[in-house]
């Protein structure tokens, strides 16, 4: 008789058995190899596949180099992802929030690396991710380095990952941007987002796939779009628009304006004494922010008809958008000088090629200058910042603001477009 095959007990198990192929795990490595090695700069020594990636910094090019680094995520941006099966657009999302964060500090982006974990490899998936991420790492002239991907059975639910990213630059260090240099009468613009970019997903996916209960493939008139397809719009890479403007030393302080809003990170770049004044009605709100407003707002209305049946008061929401009217000269006047120092600003961006749809809503927001605002908001820098008003929540943001040098002018404080 034939010898019975041996029980599958420790001694004979294989590592396919608890749940990693390595055989898809380099398949996976290949795929990624490829769209990787498009990246690579001149600064890259080797190629993907050793125990540590290697860089090395121009010299001729490079004075007195400072290096910038973050890390982030996409966070649960993801989950849209997941759920319309599209995942090359949060890998690009990742490469442009690292980007932007030390955009802010006057950095050039180098080299990225990414994290990306999932509970069973799904090649086409890895390649969709890391696909997007070269695409971006290539339009910012960062090389995509290297990074780890890994297959962790029973750690995360079948068909999801999670994805994390780290980044370097480099700097001059007379071109290091702090906040130190911003002082009253500067100018403070801002450069429009496509939607959410990669913040308050928790939220927006409450709101739409519990509160008002939609599917990520229904067709919202108010977006004018699918609503899976608006929460899934890019999270825009600032740094070939502002390129020029930063080597040219135009701009004294940047914010990144992620998780937190205004009020959590402009503060962050602005010297003690400092206020920033914030023209409400100097920008567009996106459509998808109007719709969580309105969505935001039935589910309190619900919530209070069902206190009211059961005897119990419902306390009145907070007022997210102040409506108290508030005409000066000043702002008039401020606007017109904001008006002529944005030539220069507003045709480097076009010439750095920004969409379309982004120049429409730029000169929709020069344009609202020349009215009256509704009620300028202050926030101070983080030393004085009891005296700041923080119940700003406008449902709309502007993803990137710097503080730019208004030569000559005399007028305290700092002015917001």
């Amino acid at each position: 008789m034939p010898e019975s095959e041996p029980e599958a007990d420790g001694s004979f198990m294989k590592y396919a058995d608890a749940g990693v192929n390595i055989a898809v795990a380099e398949d996976a490595k290949q795929r990624i190899r490829h769209h990787a090695s498009r990246t690579f700069t001149p600064g890259v020594l080797g190629g993907i596949g050793s125990f540590g990636a290697l860089f090395a910094l121009d010299r001729k090019k490079w004075k007195e180099p400072v290096l910038v680094s973050s890390a982030d995520g996409v966070g649960t941006k993801l989950k849209v992802a997941m759920a319309m099966g599209v995942h090359s657009t949060v890998g690009g999302d990742l490469v442009n929030h690292c980007i932007n964060d030390i955009l802010v500090q006057g950095a050039e982006p180098l080299f990225f690396l990414d994290y990306l974990a999932m509970g069973k490899l799904d090649p086409q998936i890895v390649e969709q991710l890391v696909e997007g991420m070269s695409r971006s790492c290539r339009k910012a002239g960062c090389a995509l380095i290297g990074g780890e991907t890994a297959e962790m059975p029973g750690f995360y639910p079948p068909g999801e990952y999670d994805l994390a990213g780290f980044i370097v630059g480099a700097v001059e260090r007379k071109r290091l941007l702090t906040g130190k240099s911003v002082k009253p009468g500067d100018t403070l613009l801002a450069l429009p987002s496509a939607g959410l970019h990669t913040n308050g997903y928790s939220l927006a996916r409450k709101l739409v796939f519990e509160v008002a209960k939609l599917n990520p493939d229904t067709y919202v008139a108010e977006v004018g779009n699918k609503i899976g397809a608006e929460l899934l719009k890019p999270h825009l890479c600032y740094e070939p628009a502002l390129r020029n403007i930063v080597a040219h030393g135009w701009i004294s302080a940047m914010a990144h304006i992620t998780g937190g809003g205004i009020p959590g990170n402009l503060p962050r770049v602005l010297p003690s004494g400092v206020k920033a004044e914030i023209d409400l009605a100097s920008w567009p709100v996106p459509a998808i922010a109007i719709f969580q407003y309105g969505r935001r707002h039935d589910s309190h209305r619900t919530a209070e008809k069902r206190a009211r049946r059961r005897g119990r008061p419902q306390k009145a929401p907070r007022e997210i958008l102040p409506h108290r009217p508030h005409r000066t000269q000043r702002i008039r006047q401020s606007a017109r000088r904001l008006l002529r120092l944005l030539t220069d600003i507003v045709e480097s961006l076009r010439a750095a090629g920004l969409p379309n749809r982004l120049q429409q809503l730029q000169a929709r927001r020069l344009c609202s200058l020349l009215q009256f605002a509704e009620r300028p908001i202050y926030w101070d820098c983080p030393a004085n910042r009891q005296e700041a008003d923080h119940e700003f929540h406008k449902p709309g943001t502007s993803n990137l603001g710097g503080a730019c040098r208004n030569a000559g002018s005399a007028e305290p404080p700092v002015e917001a477009c």
